[in-house]
């Protein structure tokens, strides 16, 4: 006998197997399908957030002081991104963190998404930043001449000419073809030479001529610092006397002092470099010496990141923190407020935390009496002069202290005229030893309200 319909269960049980197995197959590549769509969303999302930082790089290039993206408004900022047929396909997110005061570095955060799937969000933070004048451990109008014994870490510029007997760690340039070297830098008589040339090296650094750095355009808008010291930092008028004595304090602060009266001594300068007095040069009294001063009071570096003062500065001491001093008077094309630096000026720290600008109107002096191993830790300007320690000679009644073992500059020398603080072989007069270090803290992140040129220029990318 037949038994019917037995094949039935069987048949059920492989179809539904059949089923199960498409059914998982086919969910597995919709899962693998999803994964994939989803992976390709997220490196759109990439890609947008990064065209969103190139906008914001190109709007800085246009507009280099907005940071509200046009609108006057805080931010986020909402833009469309279109594929190349013009379809929108995504957007990017805009938060801008302008620049805090005394810095150029701008922060840009972009987060991007599709249309498809918006959820799925990729961020990248970038910084942007126009570079100081601290890119330089020297910049000058004028000649340059680094003898035996110099050792210079840091990047060199001369509009002019560069004679290097020393040993330079990096670039030395002049914009000069060929110049013509006078008694300046060691050519007795004057004769051509090419725009970098010496005894020294690495020479394979050596590069001329370059475009020439517009000293003219190195313009400080002195009522603005006046005023930014007035509402934000330490503004000291007109002593009436000789100046003031700036002493930084390894606390964090600094003691102010007004200089009542000076003790002078003779030295000697080149003549012709600089305004007033200190242009005629040659061997000449020179008010240095603090003799009596009073006690104005101790005020908080974090408080005031810079310090105005419309009369002359002695400064020294132990900086911790981040502060600009800057010693001007008004009006501006008839005044020569200049900077002397008595004893070490040092950082408490060498990591960017503590920075010290000092800009003065005319010159910045170095006095006779500097310790024989005399240590600066600072970014020095001198607007329309020079930077010097003047010489102090048998002829010019000043031999007492003349020559010190050794100068140390963390920082940079950045001057109209030439700077220069050594005489005669030997020397006659200055520092047997002599060391630039060039502060890479300084690029992007200089003193509070400190100079900044040119555009603005990549500094760094992470994703969130």
């Amino acid at each position: 006998m037949r038994v019917k319909g037995s094949i039935t269960p069987a048949l059920l049980i492989i179809t539904a197997a059949f089923v199960i197995v498409i059914y998982g197959l086919l969910f597995a590549l919709t899962l693998q399908l999803s994964y994939s769509h989803r992976q390709v969303a997220s490196e759109q999302a990439l890609h947008i957030a990064e065209a969103g930082i190139n906008y914001y790089a190109w709007h800085l290039a246009h507009d280099p002081g907005d940071f509200q993206d046009g609108t006057g408004q805080p931010g986020p900022y909402l833009h469309e991104f279109t594929d190349p047929q013009g379809d929108v396909i995504g957007q990017f997110s805009l938060d801008i963190t302008p620049p805090s005061d005394g810095s150029t570095i701008v922060t840009i955060r972009s987060t991007g998404s599709t249309i498809d799937y918006p959820r799925i969000r990729r961020t990248i933070v970038a910084q942007y930043g126009i570079p100081s004048y601290a890119d330089y451990s020297f910049l000058t109008n004028g000649s340059l001449w680094y003898g035996e014994g110099s050792v210079v870490n840091g990047r060199v510029h001369s509009n002019n000419g560069v004679r290097m007997d020393g040993t330079n760690l990096s670039i030395v340039s002049s914009a000069k073809e060929e110049y013509m070297c006078g008694t300046e830098t060691g050519c007795f008589p004057p004769e051509p030479r090419p725009g970098v040339w010496g005894s020294g090296g690495d020479q394979g650094l050596w590069q001329y001529p370059v475009p020439a750095t517009d000293f003219d355009s190195i313009s400080f808008d002195f009522a603005s610092m006046r005023e930014a010291a007035q509402e934000v930092g330490l503004y000291l008028e007109n002593s009436n006397a000789q100046g003031y004595h700036l002493v930084f304090q390894s606390t964090g602060d600094v003691v102010i002092y007004r200089v009542t009266t000076t003790d002078r001594i003779r030295g000697y300068s080149v003549p012709g470099q600089g305004l007033g007095v200190s242009g005629i040069g040659g061997c000449r009294w020179i008010h240095q010496l603090i003799e009596n001063k009073e006690h104005i009071g101790t005020y908080s570096l974090a408080e005031n990141p810079i310090i105005f003062a419309e009369d002359n500065l002695w400064v020294e001491g132990t900086v911790r923190g981040r502060v600009t001093v800057a010693a001007v008077q008004f009006p501006i094309t008839s005044s020569e407020a200049i900077i002397w630096i008595p004893d070490n000026i040092t950082y408490t720290a060498y990591d960017g935390r503590d920075v010290l600008g000092l800009i003065a109107q005319n010159d910045i002096y170095f006095n006779r009496d500097v310790p024989n191993y005399f240590n600066i830790d600072a970014i020095m300007m001198a607007q329309k002069g020079k930077i010097i320690r003047h010489g102090y000679f048998d002829w010019c009644g000043g031999t007492e202290a003349a020559v010190k073992q050794k100068l140390t500059i963390n920082g940079g020398v950045i001057s109209y005229y030439k700077s220069y603080w050594n005489f005669g072989t030997g020397p006659e007069s200055g520092f047997i030893e002599r060391e630039i270090n060039y502060d890479t803290n300084l690029i992007y992140n200089p003193p509070p309200f400190f100079p900044s040129t040119g555009e603005y220029e990549f500094i760094s990318w992470t994703e969130e």
